[in-house]
């Protein structure tokens, strides 16, 4: 009873007042106006316990040369500011920066960037023009984008994550209309690449034309891509986004590269370099349920990969040149393994088929601000996988307090039981302004 009169009181209490706010109530339009500038982002702190994978292929590459402890701690602190200049109502300055510290029993490092400044001018209604460094975001998987044609790859641990952009200049042409066509949008993509600017894009000397046309058709969203090549070989591609009802969602991509390059090597370590048509394509779903249940499924596969026997020739050369360092002090053929894991055996997903299935739930038994979430990685090829426990809470205002164990699993030259790790156990602290 005491709680009742307590609880009564107090939304007496809160009635009077609003009955009081209401009758004072004033409207200052000056408080809901733009600012001139904005500035938003977070600061991380993050520690890694990591173990090391002693008997696998990218351990022995990294380290064949020198002793190290079978574990790692490690410190990440970064900081992302995001802000904007307004110039009028017509002409915006934006910019993502991105400073990180990282430091563990092994090395150290820092490095502080722009993931994205560009200029934005909006002269009319459906037309904008962007020029600078640039972020895009193409398609619609989450953990992987076949059609992301002008962008830095996703880290399917991390797929949320933003990531540094290219110089580029682009632009957006809308159009709304009644019917069942609802929206067209067309963005062309012009980016440069020499020595000098996004020299990591691809081939020098060339100028990349690159875009895509959105179409809003019967509450589906359709994106058709093209790259037209130059740096990177030509693409063409095409995504889409539904909603089935109203707890299930599915999307998918297809992409396909002309004259696609990619390096192979044999367990003499010797490179060779094959041009061919490769096909990409994802497909997934979401869906909700009424305990808030969130269920992410998406199947991947990577045209551009290699299959289960072709990573083994690589595993293999791996062994074959750490033997050779062991019993004479050559490093020639590790090197060349080496060499061929920068040119694509290296990637985070380089096998050919891949599954990725996500579940969380949002306060399961009313444990308010707690969402326990898992994660699973698998190669369908090989049966490897990675599996990701991870629990978050948010009690706190602009605290978001993340523990996660990432667990790598897979039999001797497997794409995960290769790895550099066996696991990592971190805890992450981020704090949003």
């Amino acid at each position: 009873m005491t709680c009742v009169r307590v609880l009564a009181a107090a939304l007496l209490g809160t009635g009077c007042t609003l009955a009081a706010a209401a009758e004072t109530f004033t409207f200052d339009a000056a408080e809901f106006a733009r600012k001139p500038f904005e500035l938003s982002g977070y600061v991380e702190a993050r520690g890694d316990r990591i173990s090391l994978n002693q008997d696998g292929s990218f351990y022995k590459l990294g380290f064949y040369n020198r002793t190290v402890p079978s574990n790692v701690n490690r410190t990440t602190l970064t900081a992302k500011p995001t802000g904007k200049l307004r110039l009028g109502e017509t002409a915006v300055l934006n910019f993502r920066g991105h400073l990180e510290y990282q430091g563990d029993n092994l090395d150290s490092s820092h490095r502080a960037r722009f993931d994205e400044g560009y200029a934005s001018y909006k002269p009319v209604d459906g037309l904008a023009l962007d020029a600078g460094k640039i972020s895009l975001r193409w398609g619609k998987g989450y953990a992987w984008n076949p059609v992301a044609f002008v962008e830095r790859p996703k880290d399917p641990n991390e797929p949320e994550l933003a990531r540094e952009g290219f110089g580029m200049v682009t632009a957006d042409f809308i159009r709304n209309f009644d019917g069942p066509l609802q929206t067209v949008a067309f963005t062309p993509v012009v980016v440069p690449v020499s020595d000098s600017l996004n020299s990591d894009f691809g081939t020098h000397g060339h100028v990349n034309v690159a875009g895509k046309l959105y179409l809003l058709y019967r509450d589906t969203d359709i994106d058709l891509m093209f790259l037209a090549g130059g740096s990177r070989a030509r693409r063409i591609g095409f995504d889409f986004s539904r909603n089935v009802g109203t707890n299930l969602e599915i999307h998918g991509e297809w992409a396909h590269s002309f004259e696609a390059r990619q390096v192979f090597v044999d367990s003499a370590g010797s490179l060779r370099s094959q041009t061919a048509d490769a096909r990409s394509y994802l497909v997934g779903m979401r869906h909700l349920t009424g305990s808030r249940v969130t269920t992410l499924v998406e199947y991947y596969r990577n045209g551009g990969g290699y299959t289960e026997g072709e990573l083994s020739v690589f595993h293999q050369l791996v062994d074959n040149g750490l033997a050779s360092w062991q019993a004479n002090g050559s490093a020639a053929l590790i090197q060349r393994a080496a060499a061929a894991s920068r040119n694509g055996y290296g990637q985070p997903n380089a096998g050919r088929h891949y599954l990725y299935v996500r579940l969380s739930q949002a306060e399961p038994f009313d444990i308010l601000y707690f969402t326990p979430a898992i994660t699973t990685i698998a190669n369908l090829d090989d049966r490897s996988l990675s599996v990701s426990p991870e629990v978050s809470y948010t009690r706190f205002r602009n605290l978001d307090l993340r523990l996660r164990l990432i667990r790598l699993a897979g039999g001797a030259r497997s794409d995960f039981g290769e790895k550099q790790s066996t696991s990592r156990l971190e805890l992450r602290v981020r704090y949003f302004f």
